[in-house]
C-alpha cells in the first residue's frame, strides 16, 4: 500500500478547516468570474505598473481565505512578491506601523515556501546599480529622507551591530531618529538634518513605498498584499475605525510612490449592515472629518458596500470539488474509493449550508468508507449546530461599551 503524502497533507488541511496555500493551488477553478477580474488586475500590475486594490466579501465559511490563497499562488506564478496578513487585536489596521512589521514577517518571494526577503537586502553592496537607484529614490521621492540616511549607513557600515540595528528598522522595529543620525555621522563624518522629522504613525507610507520599489527594481513583477479578517475592523472604536479606513485607502487607492502593488481585502458580507449601517459610519465621518480628509474614507466605505460577494458554488462546481476530494483521498491512503458521487452529495447536503462544513462532511464520508467499508451517521451536522454563525457573534464594542 502506497501513500501520497502531498495528497494526505491536502486532506488533513481540508479536514481541519485550516486554510492552506496547497489547497488553493489545487482547488482554484471555482468562482471563475471574480478570479477573472483579479487576473486582469494582476496583469495590469505586472504589464503596465498599475497599482490598485480590491475588496471581496463573503459569508463565514464560504471560502474567502481559500480565494486569497488561490491569488497567492497565482501571483507567485507571475513572479510577484506576496504578503499575506490576517488582521487581529495585535495588528489592527488603524496602526499601520504594526501592520508593516507583520507584513514584513509574512512576505514570500516567488516560489519560496518560507517567508523572508532580508537576504536580498543583505546582498546589496555600495555603489551597485540597484543600491544607487534606491538611494536616489529614498533621497528625493518619499515624504521624508530618513530611509536615505538609513540605507546609505547600512550599505557602508563595517560594524555588524550597526548593520543589524539598521536592518531591524527595515523590518519594523523602528530605531530612534537620533541613533540613525549618530551612525551616519560616525561613518561619513557629516551632520544629518532630516528634510522632515520622521514620525512612524505619520510616515509609515515611506516604508511600504520603499519595499515596493525594492521588489520591482530587484526584478520581480510586483507586490501583492493580501489582508484577511478585515471585518475585525468593526470591533474597533468609532475614531479608530475611521482611522483604519483612512489607512485602507492607501492600499485600495495607492499613492504614486507605491510601485506595482495590488492589495486585496477579504471582509465579511455582513459588514455593511452590521457596521457601516448600524454604527452610522457616514454620519461619524461628517462629525469627525472635514470634506477633504473624509473623501478617501468615503471611497473606502463605498468600496466595501460595492464589494463583490463570493457566490455559493454551483452544483457543478460542488460536484467537481467532490471528484477531486475522492481522488486526493484515494491517493492519500492508497485505495480506490468505491463511492457513489450522488450519494456523497446527498450526505453533504444534510451536514449544513456552509461550504467548509460540506467539505468536512465529504471527508468524513470517505473516512468511514475507508475504515469500516460503509457509511454511518455523520457527526458533522451535530457539531455544526453547536457553532455560532457570524451574524450571532458578539461585537466587542457592545461588550465593552466603547461608544
Amino acid at each position: 500500500m502506497t501513500f501520497d503524502f502531498p495528497s494526505r497533507h491536502m486532506i488533513e488541511a481540508l479536514r481541519s478547516g485550516i486554510p492552506s496555500r496547497a489547497v488553493g493551488r489545487y482547488f482554484s477553478e471555482a468562482r471563475a468570474q471574480i478570479m477573472q477580474q483579479i487576473i486582469h488586475d494582476l496583469d495590469s500590475v505586472r504589464d503596465e505598473g498599475v497599482s490598485t486594490g480590491k475588496v471581496i466579501s463573503g459569508k463565514y465559511g464560504e471560502g474567502k481565505t481559500h480565494l486569497l490563497n488561490t491569488v497567492f499562488n497565482l501571483a507567485h506564478a507571475n513572479n510577484m512578491v506576496v504578503s499575506l496578513v490576517s488582521l487581529s487585536k495585535e495588528t489592527p489596521f488603524d496602526k499601520l506601523y504594526h501592520i508593516y512589521k507583520n507584513v514584513v514577517n509574512n512576505t514570500y518571494l516567488p516560489q519560496r515556501i518560507q517567508p523572508g526577503f532580508m537576504q536580498e537586502i543583505e546582498q546589496l553592496t555600495p555603489n551597485s546599480p540597484l543600491s544607487n537607484e534606491l538611494l536616489l529614490h529614498t533621497a528625493k521621492q518619499l515624504e521624508t529622507d530618513r530611509l536615505y540616511y538609513l540605507l546609505r549607513s547600512y550599505l557602508n557600515s563595517d560594524d555588524q551591530d550597526e548593520r543589524y540595528l539598521l536592518q531591524t528598522d527595515l523590518e519594523g522595529d523602528f530605531v530612534p531618529n537620533l541613533q540613525i543620525k549618530q551612525i551616519y555621522r560616525r561613518i561619513f563624518d557629516e551632520r544629518v538634518a532630516f528634510s522632515v522629522n520622521f514620525v512612524k504613525s505619520k510616515h509609515y507610507r515611506d516604508y511600504f513605498a520603499f519595499l515596493s520599489q525594492f521588489f520591482l527594481r530587484s526584478g520581480y513583477a510586483g507586490w501583492v498584499l493580501l489582508f484577511d479578517e478585515t471585518e475585525l475592523t468593526g470591533r474597533l472604536g468609532k475614531k479608530t475605525r475611521l482611522k483604519a479606513y483612512a489607512n485602507m485607502a492607501d492600499f485600495l487607492f495607492p499613492p504614486k510612490s507605491f510601485a506595482s502593488t495590488y492589495s486585496l481585502f477579504a471582509i465579511s458580507s455582513s459588514y455593511a449592515e452590521d457596521v457601516i449601517e448600524s454604527k452610522h459610519e457616514f454620519e461619524n465621518l461628517k462629525e469627525l472629518y472635514d470634506d477633504e480628509s473624509a473623501r478617501p474614507i468615503r471611497h473606502v466605505l463605498q468600496a466595501i458596500l460595492d464589494a463583490e460577494q463570493l457566490a455559493p458554488l454551483t452544483k457543478a462546481e460542488v460536484r467537481d470539488v467532490v471528484l477531486r476530494l475522492v481522488d486526493f483521498h484515494g491517493k492519500a491512503y492508497g485505495w480506490s474509493p468505491p463511492v457513489s458521487i450522488d450519494d456523497m452529495l446527498r450526505s453533504m447536503d444534510k451536514g449544513g449550508h456552509l461550504l467548509r462544513t460540506k467539505i468536512r462532511g465529504a471527508i468524513e464520508y470517505l473516512d468511514q468508507l475507508y475504515q469500516y467499508g460503509e457509511v454511518g451517521q455523520s457527526s458533522v451536522k451535530s457539531l455544526d449546530l453547536g457553532n455560532f454563525d457570524e451574524d450571532e457573534m458578539p461585537v466587542l464594542d457592545e461588550v465593552l461599551d466603547y461608544e
